[in-house]
Order: C-alpha cells, then sequence, then structure tokens
C-alpha cells in the first residue's frame, strides 16, 4: 500500500479496522473474505502471535503480525489508531472466535470510531451462536452474558438475573465449570432447563442438555475439557408475570408490554414429551 501522507498538499488518506472472525474449531469455517482481507492488510494484530501463526500459515498469509491481548490493549490502542489514521489498514485477530466478543478489541473499536475511522467486522465464527442454536432452549431472543466475575461481583451479577426470562449464554472453563453449575443452580434452582456445549466446531463435539442439576451431575462423573458455552433457560413466563404481580394494585391489568409477552416461544420444559 502507497501512503501519501507525507506528499504536500495532499490530505491523508485515513485505513480501515478490520475486525476479522477466525474459527473457534474446524480451520475450515474460515471464509473466503476473512482470507483476502488478512493477505491484503498492512497490519495483523493478534491475541498471541504463536496460536495465530498456525491458522495464517495453513492459509499462506504472511503479513506483518503485532500482539494486541489483554495485557497490552491499554497502551496499544492509541498507536494503532495513529497508524491507521496515517493510512494503514489493519486487520484485527483473536485466538478463536470474533474479536471484542470475551475477546481484545472493544477498546480499539471505540478508540477508532471516536476518530471517524471505518470499522468493519467481518460475518464470522463465534461460539455463543452454534451453542444456543443447538441447546434446544429458545433461541428467538436471548441475553449474552460472556464470563462472569472469578471473584468480587459474581453473585451480584447473577442475582441480577434472577427474573431474566431470556435465554442466558455463559462462557466458562473447564476446570470451574461444576462450580458455576453449582451456582446456577442455587441462583434459578437445580430444575432449570440447562445446555453444556463444548469443543464446538471440534472432533470431539458435544452438548449435554437436561436441568442444571442433571448436568453438573454428568460433568461431576465425566471430567469437562475443552471450550465451554452454558446455555441456561429463562424465567418461565408464568413466574416471571407471578413475580410482577406482586407490585401491582388490585384491579390492574397488563398493558400492551404484558400481551407482548404471550406470543414469545415458550419455554422448553426438560422432560415433557
Amino acid at each position: 500500500m502507497t501512503n501519501i501522507t507525507n506528499l504536500p498538499g495532499i490530505e491523508a488518506v485515513k485505513g480501515r479496522l478490520y475486525i476479522v472472525p477466525t474459527p473457534v474449531g474446524n480451520l475450515e469455517d474460515m471464509t473466503f473474505r476473512a482470507i483476502k482481507v488478512l493477505k491484503e492488510a498492512d497490519l495483523i494484530l493478534a491475541e498471541d502471535t504463536r496460536t495465530s501463526s498456525v491458522l495464517l500459515a495453513h492459509y499462506e498469509i504472511h503479513g506483518r503480525l503485532l500482539s494486541h491481548h489483554k495485557f497490552n490493549e491499554h497502551q496499544t490502542s492509541e498507536m494503532i489508531r495513529d497508524r491507521i489514521l496515517a493510512g494503514e489498514n489493519v486487520a484485527l485477530i483473536s485466538d478463536a472466535g470474533t474479536p471484542g466478543i470475551s475477546d481484545p478489541g472493544f477498546l480499539l473499536s471505540r478508540s477508532c470510531a471516536r476518530e471517524g475511522i471505518e470499522v468493519i467486522t467481518l460475518p464470522g465464527a463465534t461460539a455463543c451462536i452454534p451453542a444456543i442454536v443447538s441447546s434446544g432452549l429458545p433461541c428467538d431472543r436471548f441475553c449474552f452474558e460472556g464470563f462472569l466475575p472469578q471473584k468480587k461481583g459474581r453473585k451480584t451479577r447473577l442475582d441480577n438475573l434472577t427474573y431474566e426470562t431470556r435465554t442466558m449464554i455463559f462462557y466458562e472453563s473447564p476446570r470451574r465449570l461444576i462450580k458455576t453449575l453449582e451456582q446456577l443452580a442455587q441462583t434459578f434452582g437445580g430444575e432449570r432447563g440447562c445446555c453444556v456445549s463444548r469443543e464446538i466446531s471440534k472432533l470431539h463435539e458435544e452438548h449435554v442438555r437436561g436441568s442444571i442439576d442433571e448436568v453438573a451431575e454428568h460433568f461431576r462423573s465425566q471430567e469437562p475439557k475443552g471450550e465451554i458455552v452454558i446455555c441456561v433457560a429463562g424465567l418461565p413466563q408464568d413466574e416471571h408475570r407471578e413475580h410482577r404481580n406482586k407490585y401491582r394494585t388490585e384491579g390492574e391489568g397488563y398493558g400492551e408490554e404484558e400481551s407482548g409477552e404471550e406470543s414469545m416461544m415458550p419455554l422448553i420444559k426438560w422432560g415433557d414429551n
């Protein structure tokens, strides 16, 4: 790419930030457009250059690599933004999936957007969508929570979801899965519908469905491995309505907002025929 920034009388041409999803498992999930963008980019930002080098080598992509991860993104975002303002086209990738979704990317995207830089996000791989679609739980409306706080704020976050009626999606590590399922059971009740998806798009992909208690018992006997996505059913509509009724005076009816809830996909009752 020819940088005309320094030519007299010519205004600098801004580059673009491309946010490029990469496979969460099978390398064949890479799109033609993603490969093209990465091959043409002046600079590729990678969460872990060692991990990304394997993917890039597979597709014969030989662009310049620079580390951009959660430990340095506060320091590097401004510098990268300035390079784009100077005319470079930069592509951002993470180890797997779409950058910004429980991965670095938000700070750089925000910084570029504030400067009027065009941010182009390619459609592509992410773990949460295959997980919820395969779960058997309602997926017309859902609530993505990503990773829960490991310590401070964890219980508060869960308590705030007590009356959530949409299907909820959580990311978790294998070593914390059992503990998280136990906490979910304490918050929502062990009988609540649940699906744990692991190793999505990989050879040993698995979806374990049942109540939270049943799924937890399964993984107590079979050690979980790989990347984990937990989908939990939302609060059933009748229970949600009962909760809201506690705060209504006698004679009050439901308005348009409540009548809209009637048309929502009913909660799957685990164990029903």
